[in-house]
């Protein structure tokens, strides 16, 4: 395996653990990791992340690049849609300053970074696979 499709690969087995992880923590009670969070969005992440995963096996760059750009993207949709499921949690609420007082108490916890590690490593893994016209010898 080359040293490119072994980065995508390990892009892809920190987003799959980054699923795991927690990446909310409400009221300082308990701990949401993305299947808690969204499960259906959760096993979409997964799933993407195993055919990046088979795709780095193989060896298939335009597999690969379609997986990193479509996790990453995923990932970025998922905290948009997490930052508004913390920020209308307590909407219901008629006195305002109470409903942001409970929003404020849930928290971001560290799963985040591998989330995000994960598809920029995998992209990283694809940017750096291409290479130059010009050290090609001319026949």
């Amino acid at each position: 395996m080359r040293l490119n499709t072994l980065l995508s690969f390990a892009g892809f087995v920190l987003l799959i653990a980054g699923t795991y992880c927690p990446v909310l923590r409400p009221f300082h009670l308990f701990s949401w990791d993305v299947y808690a969070a969204n499960k259906p969005y959760g096993i979409v992440i997964l799933l993407v992340a195993l055919v990046g995963i088979i795709g780095a096996v193989f060896n298939r760059v335009k597999l690969i690049r379609l997986t990193a750009w479509l996790s990453l993207g995923l990932v970025i949709v998922f905290y948009f849609l997490a930052l508004l499921k913390v920020h209308t949690s307590f909407s219901f609420i008629p006195i305002h300053p109470v409903g942001n007082y409970l929003s404020s108490l849930i928290k971001f916890k560290w799963g985040w970074y591998l989330l995000f590690a994960g598809p920029i490593l995998a992209l990283l893994g694809v940017l750096l696979n291409r290479k130059s016209n010009f050290n090609r010898p001319v026949i």
